[in-house]
């Protein structure tokens, strides 16, 4: 039956045939230059490719009725229900003949004979057969047409929703699927978009290897099994991997040969729906991993079987080397194609509103970039680098189209890019000339770590280049920070948790003995790598799954070379379930990080000082937002009275503790030792201490200040220990709650409350006689000076020689007594709150 297109189409749109939109004067006005001056010299590119993208917008809404519109060629392409029947639309302009064939027709496509329009797209409508479609839902179909050769050849739809394949047979081809489910087998999302977080922590999963098992994990056991974990761990945005079919599973999502097909190893496309919709009852954003840099090669299964050696213009893919990645064996878009455009922009819109995806991480952004695609070239910032004839403006206007898409799709969308380049202007919005991204992720993170841990002993690592690592990014421009992801734990290579620990993984992670030197600066360096790369590294987050915890070894996909194994393609969360074992402390961390930015918002804040990168002392400080970071990278220095400047003055006190004994420290913080007095506790306070600051130098004056900052305050800082300090407002003042390390909502591991009364069971089983009464006649004994009057000159310093008159007081009264007396006062004197 012949069909009405209903559309146009134009097969490739390129500058000459363009009709300029704006005027010259816009074009002049470009906020990008505005805001980074040393773009100035390159305004000519800047106009050109915004020149570029107003002209392909406006003939977009010339031809297809705007952006909206034509990014809804799915209701048009592929299978769709029209009165009375099912219309199949394809775009294949090198086809000489076209049918559509499957188990519906016994795979004979005589009677299905299709038509071809003067855009190249192939039509047919089948009629339904006694009320019902003449293709069921679920069954199998494929695309047959002729070439100029005269050859048939079958192939998938290129829009196809669903492709399965005979798990029965090794190696066996994909098959289309038509999906069209009854009304009562459709899923019906339940829960709305949660709001967009202040900034994105994320966690980045594989579906298929999230299981325990050596197996492919489904969508609903993930949802139902590894979502709770998610969230317990205080993630606001999850980001999902190989969600788009792809043949082979070892690519690990990124050889795409359906593009509007889930992935059907772990499940059905209502399934996904499952995940998603519960993802967002429990507040998690879903990003979906989009791979629009290249196809696979695969010509079967994939989009590369429509190529028959058409020229570019009737192609998905450019001709000769320029449509050929030599490393990654894939097949490269011709941007500048009309239904590339229509193919590529309709498959984004198509995740956000069939799916709820609630935004994108674009994969390989850096080789849609540049003509070389970042191949053997090492970007230094140069910006010659990143704006000469190297530079595809094809893609990037493509990308500044698609940008534009989503946000008008969803203001609220999360974008991120995949970039290793560092092009200025990528996460700068459309308007002002930039690529239009959200995010970019900071690619040279993970890479400066594994450096340190390969290659540097630890008295080597430089406090300047780690924090020069972190914090070198563009003003304005958002990153993404990781200290590892997938990447980092392919075949090959290892994740952090195995660099520092490696084989002693296998027998020392147990709590039941005494953990080894190697087994303390893995746990401790793990802790510490993690949070300085998300405090100080961008503002937003990423981990992959797994790493929270420490998960060891590296992921190997089912392959020949492994003898298709998928031991190492899963994730142990017995492991961190387990409760005598030691990865249960990173993952307690790891949920720690996680809140503490919960409450204080600091990846939002735009304030971000380092006022100190001490490489002798192997010390960082610096402030982010209203919080004081202070790293000990020391092997071996306990600093005490360690001064670290600041901003605000006031009263300081331990928000989080990376010594805590709730992960796996030594709880040196918890129980500083007050004013060199050798107690055999090690001191009498915990985190609630309070830390007064101090002013230094002449307000205003930063030369005259200590490390720049005007005010300072004195802190215990143990070896390969990061403590955060929160300034108490009045407000706050008894309340502790701010204290992480304390909250009962934090851990499941551990309950600081619970601490004294074990100090009591020890005290008792040692059956000490020293009863209440004579505490208190210890406690008595304390001078008064020891707690400032209140109509007392409250002068710092008159306050610091009163307290440091109380400390040696009260040393001499704990030289009275023994050991647990001095344990039985400190309790007295915390209870008292003196």
């Amino acid at each position: 039956m012949k069909v009405s297109t209903g559309f146009k189409g134009i097969a490739v749109m390129t500058d000459d045939k363009s009709i300029m939109s704006s005027t010259e004067e816009d074009l002049e006005n470009i906020g990008i230059l505005h805001i980074d001056p040393a773009l100035e010299s390159y305004k000519d590119h800047f106009k050109y490719r915004l020149k570029r993208y107003v002209d392909q917008k406006k003939l977009i809404e010339e031809h297809e009725g705007g952006l909206d519109e034509f990014a809804q060629g799915y209701l048009k392409f592929g299978f769709n229900r029209e009165e009375g029947g099912i219309v199949y639309r394809e775009w294949a302009p090198a086809a000489q003949e076209a049918q559509i064939i499957g188990d519906f027709n016994g795979w004979n496509g005589s009677n299905h004979q299709m038509e071809k329009n003067q855009f190249g797209v192939w039509s047919i409508k089948i009629p339904d057969a006694g009320g019902n479609p003449a293709i069921p839902h679920n069954s199998r179909v494929k695309f047959r047409f002729k070439h100029s050769d005269g050859v048939w050849v079958d192939r998938i739809p290129a829009w196809i929703k669903y492709a399965t394949v005979d798990p029965t047979r090794f190696a066996a081809p994909y098959d289309g699927v038509y999906w069209d489910p009854p009304l009562p087998e459709r899923y019906q999302f339940k829960y709305p978009r949660p709001p967009k977080p202040k900034a994105p922590r994320i966690y980045e999963a594989h579906v298929g290897m999230s299981s325990s098992e050596p197996c492919i994990n489904s969508y609903r056991e993930f949802a139902d099994d590894i979502l709770p974990r998610i969230r317990a761990n205080n993630y606001n945005t999850i980001q999902l991997m190989a969600v788009m079919e792809h043949s082979y599973y070892a690519s690990f999502g990124y050889h795409v040969t359906n593009f509007f097909a889930v992935s059907s190893r772990s499940g059905t496309p209502e399934d996904l729906k499952y995940l998603i919709d519960k993802a967002h009852s429990l507040g998690l954003q879903v990003l979906m991993d989009v791979v629009h840099s290249h196809a696979s090669n695969n010509v079967t299964d994939g989009l590369n079987g429509f190529d028959v050696g058409q020229s570019s213009q009737d192609s998905y893919f450019h001709t000769g080397d320029r449509g050929y990645h030599k490393l990654w064996d894939s097949r490269l878009f011709n941007y500048a194609n009309w239904e590339v455009l229509r193919f590529l922009l309709s498959n984004l819109r198509w995740w956000l509103e069939e799916f709820k995806f609630d935004g994108f991480r674009f994969d390989g952004v850096t080789s849609m970039l540049y003509h070389h695609h970042g191949i053997n070239v090492s970007f230094s910032g140069d910006y010659n680098e990143y704006f000469s004839e190297a530079t595809d403006v094809d893609a990037v206007v493509y990308l500044m189209l698609a940008n534009c898409l989503i946000h008008s799709i969803l203001p609220d969308a999360t974008v991120i890019a995949e970039d290793v380049s560092g092009m200025p202007g990528l996460g700068r919005t459309v308007s002002e000339g930039g690529v239009g991204f959200d995010y970019r992720l900071a690619m040279a993170i993970p890479d400066k770590w594994i450096d340190y841990l390969k290659n540097k002993k630890d008295d080597e690592w430089s406090m300047k280049e780690i924090s020069w690592s972190l914090t070198n990014r563009r003003y304005t421009e958002k990153c993404i920070s990781y200290a590892e992801s997938h990447d980092q734990a392919i075949v090959g290579d290892k994740t952090i948790a195995f660099f520092l620990m490696d084989e002693e993984m296998y027998s020392g992670m147990s709590c039941l003995t005494d953990a080894s030197p190697t087994i303390e600066r893995g746990i401790a360096l793990h802790k510490m790598i993690h949070f300085i790369t998300m405090a100080l590294g961008g503002e937003g987050y990423l981990n992959f799954m797994g790493n929270e915890f420490g998960h060891p070894e590296w992921i190997d996909f089912p392959r020949e070379g492994n003898g298709w194994s998928y031991e190492k393609c899963r994730r142990q969360w017995n492991l961190v379930d387990t409760d005598h074992l030691r990865y249960k402390f990173m993952n307690a961390f790891d949920r720690a990080m996680n809140l503490l930015d919960d409450k204080f918002s600091f990846l939002a804040s735009t304030k971000q000082i380092v006022s100190s990168t001490n490489d002798e002392d192997k010390v960082i400080v610096f402030e982010r937002g209203d919080l004081v970071f202070v790293f000990n990278f020391h092997p071996e220095n306990t600093y005490e009275g360690y001064k670290v400047g600041c901003d605000s003055p006031g009263k300081y006190r331990v928000a989080l503790d990376s010594d805590a004994w709730e992960f796996g420290g030594h709880g040196r913080v918890r129980i500083p030792n007050l004013s060199g007095v050798e107690l055999s506790s090690g001191g009498t306070v915990g985190h609630d201490v309070d830390h007064f600051t101090s002013p230094e130098g002449i307000p205003g004056v930063p030369e005259t200040n200590f490390n720049n900052r005007p005010n300072s305050l004195k802190v215990l800082s143990p070896p390969r220990t990061c403590v955060v300090y929160y300034r108490v407002e009045e407000s706050q003042e008894g309340n502790s709650n701010n204290n992480l390390v304390g909250a009962e909502e934090t851990f499941a591991t551990a309950d600081v409350a619970k601490v004294p009364d074990e100090l009591s069971a020890s005290i008792e089983s040692e059956h000490i006689d020293l009863d209440g009464a004579a505490a208190d006649a210890v406690v008595e004994k304390i001078p008064d000076a020891l707690v400032p009057k209140e109509n007392e000159d409250s002068n710092l310093d008159r306050m610091e020689k009163t307290l440091a008159a109380a400390a040696s007081d009260v040393a001499e009264i704990l030289e009275e007594t023994t050991s647990v007396e001095s344990e039985v006062v400190r309790d007295k004197l915390e209870d008292a709150d003196t």
